[in-house]
């Protein structure tokens, strides 16, 4: 039976949230059970003596996370919350060579939908400027810093984590970095002895596991399902750490459901493993509140949180963190008395970006980019539909900075396609005619003739009145 929660009117937090809150507390505590209706919209609106679009909101957020499901008119169900799979025997380890990674291309695009791009028209340069040359003021800070990061910003990283991502953390957990290599590095020095083969998701991002791999680790690719891992083949895989991006998986864009975080903390706390959770794009969801971090669904959870300001400030702060379960510390304080460890990011733009976090800019900032990316975002959505129509599928909409785009083989929309199914050959079509789009394929790690064509299409740097016509242009070229 649904409790008719107490919604607190004098509260700074919106009546949605309360709701969301209680609901989601509800579902874990076992309060409302799995195959319960929830009540229409309407009525729970009126039960709480509020309007509908409150209401409406927190059963969306809920929706999104996997807490509930939507059934045609029947409404809307709590989903079972459990373990997903069970532990088997360990498999073979197998190691396959990674894909080669994309090389960076400096040529100028007319319409470039390539992911990496970022916006920076929103940039606030003289506030920016401004924090930087208070720095620059003072001497202290051109003398070595704290290997760790500068503690001021390591405290505004942690109260902006679990405040907007559900973390918990303190700043003593936070370890900076001047780039991903430097923490994926410090990772694989700090896990030796506890850990020996790392699942990773399949396709996924190769950075991280191309580290581990340089440093001796077996690398198990794990393949995906519909709302993400697959958990079974996780347990059988025989790997004691695994590395996720449950938020908005990269490259296919899945959010994964609390059923199936909730199992993988089951799978990390009966194996010992390790959950490495990368939140490259946690900030930005466009419909709905932002995705809680896996991180902070437990007490002292074994997951190593990674992020960084490459997306939401600009890359050319080279800072970067990851948040260390408190079981690390003593490790990792080892291992940097050991290694002579000094700071590896600015302490000039760690300092300024402190000040930028500490008064309130960062948040603002933040804010005016998601509406940005938001436009652009639903813009290409329309933009596909529009000109593909039934030759091209749509799929990791509603957050990130892209769209993964499948293009349906001639034998399913007629003769109006191109021959070419190849997704290297139909990208240097495109190309031909300054258009920029990215297979997917080398996400891949145990496929390394995978050549389907799906396309990462990113809207983040490109202008917003260029998108219609880019995609307009690429649907004439491929379609013919």
């Amino acid at each position: 039976m649904l409790l008719v929660p107490d919604l607190n009117e004098h509260s700074e937090v919106p009546y949605y949230i309360q709701l969301y809150n209680y609901l989601a507390k509800a579902i874990l505590g076992g309060t409302l059970q799995s195959g319960t209706r929830l009540p229409s919209i309407r009525r729970l609106a009126a039960l709480c003596g509020i309007s509908a679009t409150p209401v409406e909101l927190a059963y969306q957020q809920l929706l999104a996370e996997g807490f509930i499901a939507s059934k045609p008119r029947s409404g809307y169900y709590i989903l079972p919350v459990h373990r997903e799979g069970s532990p088997a025997a360990a498999g073979e380890r197998p190691s396959p060579a990674p894909r080669p990674i994309t090389p960076r291309d400096s040529r100028h695009y007319a319409y470039d939908f390539h992911m990496s791009r970022n916006d920076f028209s929103l940039f606030p340069h003289k506030i920016w400027r401004s924090l930087y040359q208070e720095q620059l003021a003072n001497p202290d800070l051109l003398q070595y810093g704290d290997p760790q990061g500068e503690p001021a910003l390591r405290e505004s990283i942690a109260a902006h984590l679990r405040q907007f991502r559900g973390l918990r953390c303190t700043e003593k957990q936070i370890v900076v970095g001047g780039d991903q290599y430097t923490l994926c590095s410090l990772l694989c020095l700090l896990l030796k002895g506890r850990v020996s083969g790392l699942g990773i998701e399949d396709p996924g991002y190769h950075l991280l596991p191309a580290a581990f791999r340089r440093s001796g680790y077996s690398i198990l690719p794990i393949p995906l399902e519909e709302d993400g891992l697959q958990i079974d083949k996780l347990y059988s895989s025989g790997a004691d750490a695994v590395y996720i991006s449950p938020s908005h998986q990269f490259p296919r864009g899945m959010t994964m459901p609390i059923t199936k975080r909730l199992a993988l903390l089951e799978w990390a706390r009966s194996t010992g493993g390790y959950i490495i959770e990368d939140d490259y794009d946690g900030e930005f969801r466009y419909h709905g509140r932002p995705i809680p971090a896996l991180q902070g669904l437990a007490e002292g959870s074994p997951v190593i949180y990674m992020c960084s300001f490459a997306q939401s400030v600009t890359p050319a702060l080279c800072i970067h963190y990851m948040v260390l379960p408190e079981e690390l510390l003593p490790d990792y304080h080892s291992l940097r008395s050991e290694l002579y460890l000094e700071h590896s990011a600015s302490r000039l733009h760690q300092i300024a970006l402190h000040y930028f976090m500490e008064r309130g800019h960062f948040e603002k900032h933040l804010r005016r980019m998601r509406l940005l990316y938001q436009r652009k975002h639903d813009l290409l959505l329309r933009s596909v539909r529009q000109h593909f129509g039934d030759a091209a599928v749509l799929s990791g909409t509603d957050a990130g900075f892209h769209l993964l785009l499948t293009f349906k083989p001639p034998s399913e929309v007629g003769n109006r396609v191109s021959n070419s199914t190849s997704a290297r050959e139909l990208a240097a079509v495109a190309e031909a005619e300054g258009i920029r789009v990215t297979p997917m394929s080398y996400t891949w790690w145990a496929k390394p003739d995978y050549d389907e064509p799906e396309f990462i299409l990113g809207f983040g740097g490109i202008a917003e009145e260029l998108i219609d016509e880019g995609i307009r242009r690429l649907a004439g070229i491929w379609l013919g």
